[in-house]
């Protein structure tokens, strides 16, 4: 199954998010996310931008300061991105890493022009992914995600985007959706795909993805 079958219906999607409530969780799922954010602060856990020069090490000359994502939240798109983007990947192993390595990188310039408010609520879905109790407890992603293959990544996506719970389905199509724009929205992949290129209305909804 392909977490990005349809692109256009992936990036015309951006136009009907609430800018003031990206993943909709409600006040229930509100209050899961910031407990364990607060959870995460109270353990110790680094909530700062990564200090990483690239998000995966691969391009030497590469000179990228992270704004928003932490150390933790790359290696969960490190796991992820493989499977979200399976079919369109390089297959030479180095090429791949580079491609996810770009892809980390807009996604975090793109979610550093974001609102307060939604990256608030960003901050807490990948709070709940990184810290170890809830990812195994909620996400049932048993494996550190250094350690999470292909398979277990596209299991716990499937599990996320069948749910009944609206925090987990929300949260899917979040994580989703910045993949395939800070993807598909770069000329450079284009050609990995055959795809053409977003229409232009859908790139002008989010320019800080276009531009970053």
């Amino acid at each position: 199954m392909k977490h990005h079958a349809s692109i256009p219906d992936a990036t015309s999607d951006f136009t009907r998010l609430d800018r003031r409530s990206f993943l909709k969780t409600g006040i229930g799922g509100t209050l899961f996310l910031s407990t364990v954010s607060t959870s995460m602060a109270l353990s110790g856990c680094a909530s700062s931008p990564s200090e990483r020069l690239t998000a995966v090490g691969t391009r030497m000359d590469a000179r990228y300061r992270f704004q928003f994502l932490t150390d933790t939240d790359i290696e969960i798109f490190e796991a992820l991105l493989p499977a979200m983007l399976a079919p369109v990947l390089p297959e030479q192993p180095q090429a791949r890493r580079q491609v996810v390595a770009s892809t980390i990188e807009r996604i975090d310039s793109g979610i550093s022009h974001f609102g307060p408010p939604n990256q608030s609520e960003l901050r807490r879905l990948l709070d709940l992914l990184g810290f170890g109790f809830t990812r195994v407890t909620i996400a049932r992603v048993w494996s550190s995600w250094p350690n999470v293959s292909t398979a277990e990544a596209d299991a716990f996506l499937r599990r996320w985007q069948s749910s009944r719970i609206g925090l987990f389905n929300n949260g899917y199509m979040a994580l989703v959706k910045i993949t395939n724009v800070a993807f598909y929205g770069h000329q450079d992949q284009w050609p990995l795909s055959g795809y053409p290129g977003p229409p232009r209305w859908a790139m002008e909804a989010l320019p800080q993805f276009n531009n970053a």
